[in-house]
């Protein structure tokens, strides 16, 4: 007489991890041989996960990753795209993104650059960080029009308290005077204090070109290299 009382409480308390549990747990017949300790255990359990994944949920959504399925469990160390399987697995850690460090991932158009980016950010938000992903060329469209309606704070801030931003296909064309002064200040605001990832077909060497003006070149790459 009590399941369906029960059930309604549960789901007007928003623990939906534990009415699925309790329901199961009804229909169960070894449920009857649980102690009041172990039904307890598996409700609190099973609302844990339930809110855990929902998080996930949420924090993947925010994200806005391109590659929404790159997970880290199908990376292919087989390709021949010179992955150091060992360091990748440990970037997959997550411990670069606690430390505050900075990472890029180089390479030639077609390797997988992206893809590899999103499953490190799939990882991240496992590990309950926050991410966001722009793709460099429409996040200076972005910043342009921001300054323009008057949102540019607002996507500043964005862009800044993000744990890990992700700058993906950073290069070739050279950076106007507003995009220096912009990403001065986005990387000024989360030096020391968040971890940013480019990917780019260049080397990290001919970036202080695509910057353009040295003095901001230089004090762009001193807050990333």
């Amino acid at each position: 007489m009590l399941t369906h009382p029960t059930l309604d409480k549960l789901k007007a308390l928003k623990l939906d991890g534990m009415a699925a549990a309790f329901a199961e747990l009804e229909g169960q017949d070894g449920s009857a041989n649980l102690t009041h300790a172990e039904w307890l255990a598996l409700l609190v359990e099973r609302e844990s996960v339930n809110r855990e994944t929902k998080r996930f949920e949420s924090r993947m959504r925010a994200a806005r990753l391109r590659h929404v399925g790159a997970s880290p469990e199908d990376v292919n160390y087989g390709a021949c795209r010179g992955l150091d399987k060992a360091l990748f697995q440990t970037l997959l850690t997550s411990q670069w993104i606690g430390d505050k460090r900075n990472l890029s991932i180089v390479g030639p158009c077609g390797v997988g650059k992206t893809w590899l980016a999103c499953a490190l950010a799939q990882a991240a938000c496992r590990d309950g960080i926050t991410v966001l992903y722009k793709r460099t060329s429409r996040l200076f469209d972005e910043l342009e029009l921001a300054h323009g309606d008057g949102r540019f704070q607002r996507l500043f801030r964005t862009l800044t308290k993000a744990q890990l931003l992700i700058l993906d296909d950073w290069g070739p064309d050279r950076l106007n005077a507003s995009q220096r002064r912009d990403l001065l200040e986005i990387f000024e605001e989360r030096y020391g204090n968040a971890s940013t990832l480019i990917t780019s077909q260049l080397p990290i060497s001919t970036w202080h070109d695509v910057i353009g003006e040295p003095t901001f070149a230089d004090a762009i790459l001193d807050r990333f290299v």
